[in-house]
């Protein structure tokens, strides 16, 4: 049994990931660390890191690898991140997979679970189109929701088969109530030997 959880949660835009995120983090006693949170904290604070990721979404483009990969090895480096730690929306992808594994095999350390979020794609559009209403979202237009969905299929998809051959996926069923999902995910969790926080 161990006492640290280093996880990843994964799923399409919409999949609810950032809510389950914090759901899981907070029962493990461990750090959410979102890329979408960091990149929107420089945004609202006008760093120049802030207003060069502005540019790039406002192009409906993702931030590159490098700057991404960056900025995730400064945050795993904090302290409150020492005994494990969620990530969310990174490794997007299979060059992010290289750095994250690196970065990890340097402090011999390596992911114990990637949680896969199943939700279709029709789910996804019809929850993102109504975010975009509640919270006025500008990036969550009709058009950029189809660009953001497309993207996770060509580029996500594929980390998935990456870590399914090391056997850490749990794929979980997305669709239902919040608690029915968070139960879901820390059973599956429980599974693999992970403790829960005191």
């Amino acid at each position: 049994m161990t006492a640290s959880a280093r996880l990843l949660i994964v799923g399409p835009q919409g999949s609810g990931k950032g809510t389950q995120g914090v759901r899981i983090a907070e029962s493990y006693g461990i750090p959410v660390v979102s890329t979408g949170d960091m990149f929107r904290a420089n945004i609202k604070q006008g760093t120049p890191l802030g207003l060069q990721v502005t540019e790039i979404l406002d192009r409906g483009d993702l931030v590159p690898d490098e700057l991404t990969s960056e900025i995730v090895r400064d945050r795993l480096s904090q302290d409150d991140a020492a005994n494990g730690f969620l990530l969310d929306g990174y490794p997007r992808n299979t060059t992010q997979v290289g750095h994250l594994d690196a970065f990890l095999a340097e402090h011999g350390q390596a992911l114990d679970a990637v949680i896969l979020l199943d939700v279709p794609r029709e789910e996804s559009i019809a929850r993102l189109t109504l975010r975009a209403t509640e919270q006025g979202r500008s990036d969550d237009t009709d058009e950029a929701i189809a660009h953001r969905l497309d993207i996770y299929e060509h580029e996500t998809a594929p980390i998935i088969d990456l870590y399914s051959a090391k056997g850490i996926v749990d794929r979980i069923d997305g669709v239902g109530s919040l608690d029915e999902i968070t139960e879901r995910v820390l059973a599956a969790l429980a599974v693999r030997g992970l403790r829960l926080a005191a």
